[in-house]
């Protein structure tokens, strides 16, 4: 009877019929609520849902809970386009970050089309339907193991990052069994990481280091920040006076515009220094550091780095604050290589014993393609290493699928927003001229394959052979310029000879 019983069960789960929707974003953080609301207003027909793994939207700003979590990038160039930054902070803290993507989801009625706990696993496409099926994994009742379902769409819109929300980057350390003390990664941290009055070692020279010494400065005995080689460190103001005003004059979304290209012009001319004179921007952001640290500071042993400014992210200190807690002897900056750990803390190549009642790994993230998706073309299993971006956006080989992936030297929201405008193009396009799908499909002998980014920071070079290569020119080029790709993607042919068209076939 068991055994009937669990072949009936088995029975009518095959014969559900499986939801189908015009387009499906996996994702419900930035990239996935920007998406959201430029597929409605943009496509108002078109039927969608948002799958989020996780319990509550926000990806990074939700995820991240450590001490001081801020962005880096200004509110003016990673807000959304069509929903102005108000507060008086362009360099905002994560909570306020994920208010603001709080209040845009609610705002648009977005928070209801988001499905929670759906973790994606797999999707596979079919031409001859031309559709995805998608498969997700969802929390099953308490005890009970997680159940798997099955929605398809025609459209599949990717809008989960670019790293393994699981777990961070850690590398192995030799004796770390030996330390009596906690370990913690950032990506890891929960309200339970006492960190007041200890001696606190973070090991890293990234953005999440440098973010996380002052904060925990605040409180500890003393923090150390360990690093193997320096970044640029640059300090900014927290706040723009500018912006600001115009906030006061004019109108809500005209200063806000304003406010934003101004801060995308400054970025790609700091950008543009770097690369064409890389000795004076050093010159330049040294100074600044031997201004906040007072000659006697070793800047060249604990601040310069062996690459040239922006080879690399620079790290944003507002307001100088990590510089301040330096000056003030509450942090300090060690430069040189771990040996192993032992019962008290780390014990470094030089010799010198770091002890320590708290260690925390700010080493790095774990990068992902796709979040991790098993993708198949017409029962094809796709390894994605082997493709080529289009447009920075879509993929050579692969119908009727898009990815959000942001600047690396610049804002994440300014391409995202580019990408989602985009897609509304070709859907509305498809839609106009009965077209089942679109495909990218490269039939130039001279484009050559280069590296995905060209960025030398160790977490992308980790896993570079993971992803796909971009070309040696348009459209399979990645220019990281925002004015070049709004020509390109706001007002570039749909239909410009490499995508790729097609139809279903009568009677399929």
């Amino acid at each position: 009877m068991l055994f009937l019983n669990g072949f009936a069960n088995h029975i009518d789960r095959a014969n559900m019929s499986i939801e189908h929707l015009d387009v499906l974003i996996i994702g419900a953080g930035l990239s996935g609520i920007g998406a959201a609301y430029h597929l409605q207003t943009n496509c108002p027909g078109k039927r969608f849902a948002l799958l989020e793994g996780r319990a509550a939207l926000g990806g990074t700003w939700d995820l991240f809970r450590y001490p001081g979590i801020r962005s880096d990038s200004d509110m003016y160039t990673l807000g959304f386009s069509f929903k102005p930054w108000e507060q008086a902070k362009a360099i905002a803290d994560g909570p306020s970050i994920l208010n603001y993507l709080q209040q845009t989801a609610r705002e648009n009625g977005i928070d209801k089309k988001i499905r929670y706990g759906h973790q994606v696993k797999a999707a596979s496409w079919s031409s001859a339907d031309a559709k995805w099926t998608v498969t997700a994994h969802t929390a099953g009742e308490a005890g009970a193991a997680d159940e798997e379902l099955q929605i398809s769409c025609n459209f599949l819109f990717m809008c989960s990052g670019y790293y393994a929300y699981k777990e961070g980057f850690t590398p192995e350390f030799a004796g770390l069994e030996n330390f009596k003390g906690q370990v913690v990664h950032p990506q890891k941290w929960t309200p339970d990481v006492a960190y007041a009055g200890k001696r606190v070692v973070v090991i890293g020279s990234g953005a999440t280091a440098v973010t996380l010494v002052p904060e925990l400065a605040k409180e500890a005995a003393h923090v150390t920040m360990l690093q193997r080689s320096p970044t640029y460190v640059v300090a900014r103001p927290s706040e723009d006076a500018l912006a600001n005003k115009l906030r006061r004059w004019l109108p809500s979304m005209l200063a806000y515009g304003l406010t934003r290209w101004k801060r995308v012009l400054l970025g790609m001319y700091v950008f543009r220094l770097c690369r064409n004179d890389p000795a004076k921007m050093k010159r330049l952001l040294l100074g600044g550091v031997r201004m906040a640290l007072g000659p006697d500071y070793d800047v060249n042993k604990h601040f310069t780095p062996r690459y040239n400014p922006w080879e690399q992210r620079l790290c944003l200190v507002p307001d100088g604050d990590f510089f301040k807690s330096i000056a003030s002897k509450q942090a300090s900056v060690v430069t040189d290589h771990i040996d192993c750990f032992n019962d008290k803390g780390i014990l470094l190549k030089s010799g010198e014993q770091l002890d320590a009642d708290l260690i925390v790994t700010a080493t790095g993230l774990n990068l992902q393609v796709l979040g991790g998706l098993q993708l198949t073309v017409d029962g094809k299993l796709q390894d994605m290493s082997k493709t080529m971006n289009y447009k920075g956006l879509m993929y050579s080989g692969i119908p009727n699928l898009a990815s959000s992936f942001g600047y690396t030297n610049a804002s994440w929201t300014l391409k995202c927003d580019l990408t989602c405008q985009y897609v509304c193009r070709l859907l509305n396009h498809m839609q106009k001229n009965g077209i089942a799908y679109a495909v990218p499909k490269n039939n130039d002998a001279s484009v050559m394959e280069r590296p995905w980014v060209d960025f030398s920071s160790t977490y992308f070079a980790r896993a570079m052979h993971l992803f796909p290569k971009q070309g040696s020119k348009a459209p399979w080029r990645l220019y990281q310029n925002y004015p070049k790709d709004i020509l390109l993607l706001r007002f570039g042919k749909v239909d410009d000879g490499v995508l790729q068209f097609g139809r279903v076939a009568a009677g399929a």
